[in-house]
């Protein structure tokens, strides 16, 4: 049984573990850097142990410093929150090594989810719809402008060990085709130590849409509906809305059930989301799964009313889940919008720490904020939510309470 879990990450998804495991009667451990010191989770923790410097790589990226600070504070399980090591399955299966439990899917799933090009051909075996696009990795210009004639353009080159919209490049032509694979190549090893790309035929317009799972080691697994994450700026989500509102409930339906048929085939178990793209035509593709919990999770949570992370926790600690299917359906009836990240700058005079207020629940209105956030290293400064059941007065209050200047005002019109 977990009693005790260290929570391998900061800012407001500490937080936000820390918020679940005090409810379910379970310790908790913070690591900090030493930026870190005074910061929000560290306080909030029953205990901490400062893991090393300033820097990612000192400390939040410090895989011996993290297992060391779990066993001598006498933990069971780590969880490793997302982004930093969240997807790493060395630092998964050294927890394992250490006889700790690691709150998330088993390291073997996490190393072949996590390498895109073998993740689709995974997804292709378990009868998903994919992107026409390169069955391995491109090794050479020579072989990329072979395979450009079969996938047409425009397409897509793309990190296969990336994400986050790194190592991306929209080719439009084959006068383009040479710098941008070049260019791809480059930046996927400069921010994933990894040069290996593929390539995709290149949607036009797309909704990009993303079904929440949770699976258990007993092969129960269920969705939790979708989120539109469409609205992005550099690849980078800024608006998450649930449920989509352009997808019909036949294409919803045959959606939700392709993402459990993946994490079945694949032995998927804890929390997790499957990303497809859908064309304007309503076909949709497979894209990625994130093996973690997705800092979008709230709006789910809200909808449902479900703590995903309790259900992390439980399903590390062995249990079966104990929800069905069919009363999810009725609770997804709601509409909730997240913006994820105002305009760089925007709010840069909230100061070091920023303490935001957790809003009471009503019927149109903020009703949510994650806090915990840090000016210096989170580029999303906020994470409010809002429900409502008519779309139109969702983005009325949401503009109204969010009072960041002109760019919320732009993204509420652009959405109607």
């Amino acid at each position: 049984m977990i009693r005790k879990i260290l929570i391998a990450n900061r800012g407001e998804i500490a937080v936000r573990i820390i918020r679940t495991c005090k409810e379910m009667g379970i310790r908790t451990v913070a690591v900090y850097s030493t930026a870190d010191r005074d910061a929000l989770h560290v306080q909030l923790a029953h205990e901490s142990v400062c893991i090393g410097g300033p820097r990612p790589a000192d400390s939040y990226l410090n895989m011996n410093a993290i297992l060391q600070a779990a066993c001598s504070t006498g933990c069971d399980a780590i969880h490793p929150g997302f982004g930093f090591l969240s997807e790493n399955p060395q630092f998964a299966a050294l927890t394992q090594q250490c006889n700790l439990i690691f709150i998330g899917p088993s390291p073997d799933v996490i190393e072949k989810l996590g390498n895109k090009a073998r993740a689709r051909q995974m997804m292709q075996e378990a009868g998903l719809p994919v992107i026409p696009g390169s069955k391995q990795i491109v090794q050479s210009v020579e072989e990329a402008r072979s395979l450009a004639e079969t996938i047409t353009y425009p397409l897509i080159i793309k990190a296969a060990n990336g994400g986050g919209g790194r190592g991306m490049r929209i080719v439009r032509s084959e006068e383009e085709l040479e710098h941008a694979y070049h260019s791809a190549r480059s930046e996927a090893k400069a921010c994933f130590g990894d040069e290996d790309v593929y390539m995709e035929k290149y949607i036009e317009h797309p909704k990009h849409i993303e079904v929440q799972v949770l699976c258990d080691e007993y092969g129960n697994c269920l969705h939790l509906y979708e989120r539109d994450c469409s609205f992005q700026r550099r690849n980078q989500k800024m608006i998450e809305e649930a449920p989509c509102h352009v997808l019909r409930d036949d294409v919803r339906e045959r959606m939700a059930a392709d993402a459990v048929r993946a994490c079945q085939h694949v032995g998927y178990t804890s929390a997790g989301t499957i990303e497809f793209l859908m064309a304007a035509d309503g076909s949709y593709y497979f894209m990625e799964m994130n093996t973690r919990i997705q800092v979008e999770h709230p709006i789910t949570e809200q909808i449902c009313g479900i703590d995903i992370v309790k259900q992390q926790i439980r399903i590390a600690d062995h249990q079966r889940l104990q929800l069905r299917q069919d009363p999810l359906c009725d609770a997804f009836r709601q509409h909730l919008l997240t913006v994820l990240a105002a305009q760089e700058g925007k709010l840069s005079r909230i100061g070091d720490e920023a303490r935001l207020h957790q809003h009471g629940v009503h019927a149109t209105g903020i009703d949510h904020i994650e806090r915990g956030v840090h000016r210096a290293l989170d580029p999303a400064l906020m994470a409010p939510a809002a429900l409502s059941k008519f779309r139109m007065d969702l983005l009325r209050h949401i503009e109204h309470h969010l009072a960041v200047g002109t760019d919320i005002r732009l993204i509420a019109r652009r959405r109607r």
